[in-house]
C-alpha cells in the first residue's frame, strides 16, 4: 500500500511517497522524496510518478527473488558418482586408455563403452553369438572385419541381406572404389557406375557376377533334378563361398568353417535378378526358404547364453530378435544404428521395446549406440573380440 508522508522542519513541509510491503510478519518500507512545499497539483503529479517507480522496483525485486529461487535451488548428489572426464592428451598417447575414457565421456561415447563391456561379457560367458549386418556393411570396409570374425570362428551364426552376400562375392571379382556422396546420378548412370553412399560399384562387377553365378544355379538345379532335394538359401550361400575359393571372402570361410548364414530375402538384389533370369530357362527350379526358417529358429531354443551384435537395422535386426523370442529373449544385445523410434518401426526400436515382446530378457545386458558402424565397429572389435583372439 502506498501513501504520502509529510515531515515538517524549519517551517517547511517535506513530502515522501512511502510503499509499505508486508513479508509474512515483517513490514518493510520504501520511501521516495517528492519535494518541498508542493502545491496540490504538483503533489498529485509527483505521487503518480513515485508510485510507478515504487511499483517497478517492487516488481523487479519480486522477479529477482523468484528467479533466484528457481535457478539457485539446492540439489541432491546423484548416486554412483562416476565423474565425467575425457582423455588427457598431455600424457603419452595410449589407444587402450583412450577407449577406456569413453566410459566417463558421456553421450554416445559412454553408450559405446557399455557396448564393449557387453561384448566382452558375451565372450567371457561363452554366449552363442548372432552377428547381424546389413548389405551396406559389406559394401564398406567392414567386410574385412566381418570376414575376420567368421574366419576365426568368433561368431556362431551370421544374419544378413542378399546384398551382404553378393557384394562379398563381387568384391572377389573386382574392387569397389571410394566415390562421392554428392556425385550426380545422371552422370554416373551414363558411365555405368552404381553408387552406394560414397562408394562406387561399377556395373561390370554385376555382369561378372552373373557369369559366376549362373553355372552355380545350373549345378544346384541339376542336383535338384537328380535327387529331388530342393536347395535352400544357406546351401546356396555356402556353395558361393566354396566356388569363389578366395580367402578374402566372408562366405569362403563360412563354408570352410561351416558357420551358417541366414538370409531370409535371398530373392532380393543381384542374386534375385539372376534367379529371375534363370527361371526363364528352368521354370521348375525351386528354393526352399521354409527349411532355413525352421533351422534358424531352432538354433535359439535351449541355448545357455545368447548374444547379438547387430549392425544396422531392418530385417536382419528383426530376424535375430524374433528367433530369440522362442527362448524368451537374448541375454546380451548390442545395437549400432541411427534408426529412430518415433514412427514405431522395429528398425528404430530400442532394446526396452524388445523386452516387452520377450525378444530380450528383462535381466539382460543391452545397449543401443547411435552412430555410424563403419566408425564404431572396428573399435568395438579391437577392444573386445580381437583382444581375445
Amino acid at each position: 500500500m502506498a501513501y504520502t508522508e509529510i515531515k515538517e522542519r524549519n517551517n517547511k513541509k517535506y513530502y515522501y511517497r512511502v510503499l509499505s510491503i508486508r513479508n509474512e510478519n515483517k513490514v518493510r518500507k520504501r520511501r521516495i522524496y517528492l519535494g518541498t512545499d508542493l502545491s496540490n497539483s504538483d503533489l498529485k503529479v509527483k505521487e503518480i510518478e513515485a508510485d510507478l517507480e515504487l511499483k517497478n522496483h517492487h516488481n523487479q525485486k519480486s522477479i529477482e527473488k523468484t528467479a533466484k529461487n528457481n535457478l539457485l535451488r539446492k540439489s541432491q548428489e546423484p548416486k554412483g558418482k562416476v565423474k565425467i572426464k575425457g582423455y588427457d592428451f598431455n600424457k603419452l598417447l595410449d589407444y587402450n586408455e583412450l577407449i577406456k575414457t569413453y566410459t566417463t565421456t558421456g553421450f554416445q561415447a559412454s553408450h559405446f563403452a557399455r557396448a564393449i563391456d557387453i561384448t566382452n561379457k558375451m565372450i567371457e560367458n561363452q554366449a552363442f553369438i548372432f552377428l547381424g549386418y546389413t548389405s551396406n556393411m559389406v559394401s564398406s570396409g567392414l567386410r574385412e572385419i566381418i570376414r575376420f570374425l567368421v574366419e576365426n570362428k568368433k561368431v556362431n551364426v551370421c544374419v544378413t541381406t542378399t546384398g551382404g552376400i553378393e557384394e562379398d562375392i563381387i568384391k572377389c571379382l573386382g574392387d569397389f572404389i571410394l566415390g562421392d556422396f554428392r556425385a550426380p546420378g545422371v552422370e554416373l548412370r551414363k558411365k555405368g557406375i552404381n553408387r552406394i553412399g560414397n562408394i562406387y560399384a561399377p556395373n561390370q562387377r554385376y555382369v561378372d557376377f552373373e557369369e559366376f553365378l549362373q553355372p552355380i544355379l545350373l549345378e544346384l538345379y541339376n542336383e535338384q533334378k537328380r535327387t529331388g532335394e530342393i536347395t535352400t538359401p544357406l546351401k546356396i550361400i555356402w556353395k558361393l563361398g566354396e566356388k569363389i575359393n578366395n580367402k578374402s571372402s566372408i562366405y569362403y570361410h563360412a563354408w570352410k568353417n561351416k558357420i551358417p548364414i541366414y538370409c531370409p530375402n535371398i530373392t532380393d538384389g543381384a542374386i534375385g535378378d539372376n534367379i529371375y533370369f534363370f527361371k526363364f530357362k528352368y521354370p521348375d527350379f525351386k528354393i526352399d526358404i521354409t527349411e532355413d526358417v525352421k533351422w534358424f529358429n531352432d538354433t535359439t531354443v535351449g541355448l545357455k547364453k545368447s548374444g547379438a551384435l547387430i549392425l544396422g537395422s531392418g530385417m536382419i535386426k528383426h530376424a535375430i530378435l524374433n528367433a530369440n523370442m522362442l527362448r524368451n529373449g537374448l541375454d546380451y544385445a548390442v545395437y549400432i544404428n541411427n534408426a529412430q523410434e518415433f514412427d514405431g518401426s522395429d528398425a528404430g526400436a530400442l532394446p526396452e521395446e524388445a523386452i516387452s515382446w520377450g525378444k530380450i530378457l528383462p535381466n539382460s545386458e543391452n545397449i543401443k549406440v547411435f552412430g555410424d558402424a563403419t566408425i564404431l565397429f572396428p573399435l568395438l572389435v579391437a577392444s573386445s573380440i580381437a583382444k581375445n583372439n
